[in-house]
């Protein structure tokens, strides 16, 4: 990759940009991330079966916890947080596609990034809700645009190439960009992700995908809109 300049990454959940793209992280200090759903979950709300997975137990404020091991993981990492106030899907209805696109506007504009990197949205609807949000934004701004591949949801069947076939029929060019992080890099991913530790554990049980592939390379692919030319007849 070139020179990344100054990098916002969106993420759909807390722990997400620094599975998917930790090592992008310890590389590039100095970076923001946007977590979509970062909200408290309603008051009185029962204890959803992920949160008990995770730990959790009645009483618990779930999300000030979670935001406390966010902050952590991006305080190892050098980056800053910025966390919007959705709900995620297990608390309430994802919002509409124009909803999300026009808070996420109003951030990206408001930061002003060299380098904007989003979620391909291979899997969950949070995920998939804030790669089009993204999709809707980027013709808006100047700035080099990835999407980066979800960690764990990228190993699901056909997913990958199901998207990228998809965002092709919709005039958009995706090209893997190379990334080859430094021993060190790879290292403070690892110890960043370590700081989710509700979350390694919920996904630690079973019938969950397990946490594995956050330790596999991460993946990027550049976006750029499809050029069209037009005939001329004369």
């Amino acid at each position: 990759m070139t020179a990344l300049g100054r990098l916002l990454i969106v993420s759909p959940h807390l722990d997400d940009a620094v599975f998917a793209c930790g090592a992008m992280l310890a590389s590039h200090p100095g970076a923001a991330v946007i977590t979509v759903f970062a909200g408290n979950q309603p008051p009185g709300q029962t204890l959803t079966g992920w949160d008990r997975d995770c730990g959790f137990v009645e009483g618990d404020e779930v999300m000030r916890l979670r935001r406390m091991e966010d902050s952590a993981a991006l305080e190892l990492l050098h980056a800053t947080p910025t966390w919007l106030m959705f709900l995620d899907a297990q608390y309430a209805a994802t919002p509409s596609t124009e909803t999300l696109a026009r808070v996420l506007h109003r951030e990206i504009a408001r930061m002003q990034p060299d380098t904007l990197m989003f979620p391909l949205g291979l899997f969950h609807s949070d995920h998939c809700a804030v790669h089009e949000a993204a999709l809707h934004v980027l013709p808006q701004f100047t700035c080099t645009c990835y999407a980066y591949e979800d960690a764990l949801y990228r190993r699901l069947d056909a997913r990958l190439d199901e998207r990228l076939s998809l965002l092709r029929q919709a005039g958009w060019k995706t090209t893997r960009q190379p990334f080859s992080p430094s021993a060190h890099a790879r290292s403070l991913k690892r110890r960043a992700a370590q700081c989710y530790c509700s979350q390694l554990a919920g996904l630690a049980t079973p019938g969950r995908p397990g946490h594995a592939d956050i330790e596999q390379p991460e993946g990027y692919w550049q976006m750029r809109r499809i050029e069209t030319t037009r005939a001329v007849h004369r």
